[in-house]
């Protein structure tokens, strides 16, 4: 029920920013991009426990550097058209992202749990 009030919500955003869909698109595409640099990086399996915190600041810092990157290569080609817009897309997006991780991680915990359980 919750993905499709997510999709119920992106699909309606989407028909009422069709004016500005690059600025839309744009935001979609960079926050998704972003959130996924950072949890491939943060959520790293070591052996060592003390790389902890260095792979969430190298998340961090993947995420504001892909979200930069995006930002200004749509910046020099013009597919911005509409800031506030982008702003929008790029926040809902991100936290959409993170929850179908977070749901997708948690979800791989649960199968492992129950495999080493049995």
């Amino acid at each position: 029920m919750k993905l499709f009030i997510l999709l119920l919500i992106s699909v309606t955003a989407g028909v009422a920013s069709a004016e500005h869909l690059h600025s839309f698109l744009l935001g979609l595409y960079i926050s998704t991009m972003a959130v996924g640099a950072c949890y491939w990086f943060a959520f790293r399996s070591s052996r060592f426990p003390q790389l902890a915190l260095l792979l969430l600041i190298c998340g961090l810092l993947a995420k504001i550097t892909v979200t930069i990157a995006g930002v200004s290569w749509g910046v020099s080609q013009g597919l911005i058209g509409s800031p506030f817009v982008f702003a929008l897309s790029y926040l809902f997006f991100s936290i959409v992202a993170t929850y179908v991780w977070f749901a997708h991680k948690d979800k791989l915990m649960k199968k492992q749990m129950a495999e080493s359980a049995a």
